[in-house]
């Protein structure tokens, strides 16, 4: 079986070079490291999930009662799309490190990615997922298809190995995913099935969740843990991969019981089939610029991604 490591890696090396705020976030991740994000075209689109408090989606909005904030100065909205019942296209992503071994988390992460599975519809043939593998390389099991027995098929051959390299990879099945045919109206995300360890990423977080965003996939994060650690885990709210998640515009969900996975395997595809898409311009200053999605209606809460980086397009 072949890898796409080598060949990905170049092409993030190349995003990097022409980003140099990014190459130097490695050295200051531990002080104050922000997220970037890099937009490859003039317009700026954010997929924003919008909530009451009861935690439904709120319907039904239009154009102006969002409220797009960059750097705390309002930004016009060129465009906008309420995507209801949207067809969905994942990316499974399983850490096949050697710390899968232990007790039986991989069997965990492959029963996970079935709720996940089951929330969506396959045999319609209007939602796809494809299957991948890493641990220091990243591995293409089984392409994008509607075929629920292929993609079967593909989570028995999941079998854990060696290293980590867990942000790597996480950036290698995004670009995967980056390549939309145009028209093409599939939400698009990664969801990843790990422990939650890295050992040898070249990439951090930060850049991760920049390349994530330049194509505008969100990453959803399944941690599969023992009843002992999921106490412990879900008390850490500002955990490096949890932060790559929400600063994609997804997030990371702590699971120890089939009860946990059905959960949150329905929340993400329900999340993905209800967004609003927003679009503006993107700045002509170069650099990193903040974003705050809210609504008019105090009431609502909005999860979008943080921001973008503009600025050496082309380059």
């Amino acid at each position: 079986m072949t890898t796409c490591r080598t060949a990905v890696i170049s092409s993030l090396t190349l995003l990097l070079f022409c980003a140099p705020s990014l190459a130097t976030t490695q050295d200051a991740s531990s002080q104050t490291a922000k997220p970037t994000f890099r937009s490859a075209v003039d317009l700026v689109s954010v997929a924003a999930v919008v909530r009451d408090k009861r935690g439904r989606f709120a319907r039904n909005l239009r154009k102006e009662d969002f409220v797009v904030e960059e750097g705390g100065v309002r930004r016009q909205l060129l465009e906008f799309r309420a995507d209801d019942n949207a067809p969905v296209r994942l990316a499974l992503l399983f850490d096949v490190s050697g710390s899968m071994r232990l007790g039986d988390r991989l069997e965990a992460a492959r029963q996970a990615s079935r709720h996940v599975l089951g929330a969506l519809r396959l045999s319609a043939g209007t939602d796809e997922a494809a299957v991948f593998s890493f641990d220091m390389n990243l591995q293409s099991l089984q392409p994008f298809t509607a075929d629920a027995g292929a993609i079967e098929n593909a989570l028995e051959h999941v079998a854990p190995y060696g290293q980590t390299s867990l942000y790597d990879a996480i950036a290698q099945t995004a670009k995967h995913l980056g390549d939309a045919r145009p028209g093409d109206a599939h939400r698009r995300a990664v969801v990843v099935f790990t422990d939650g360890l890295d050992t040898s990423s070249l990439l951090t977080p930060e850049q991760v969740s920049a390349i994530a965003s330049e194509i505008d996939v969100p990453v959803y994060v399944m941690t599969v843990v023992s009843i002992g650690e999921h106490e412990q885990a879900v008390s850490m709210p500002d955990s490096p991969l949890r932060n790559l998640a929400q600063w994609t515009g997804g997030d990371l969900f702590v699971t120890s019981a089939p009860a946990h996975e059905s959960v949150a395997a329905r929340q993400i595809v329900d999340e993905l089939r209800h967004q609003y898409v927003l679009a503006f311009n993107a700045s002509p200053k170069d650099g990193w610029h903040s974003l705050d999605v809210k609504t008019r209606d105090r009431d609502l809460t909005v999860r979008a991604r943080r921001g973008y980086a503009a600025g050496n397009k082309g380059s």
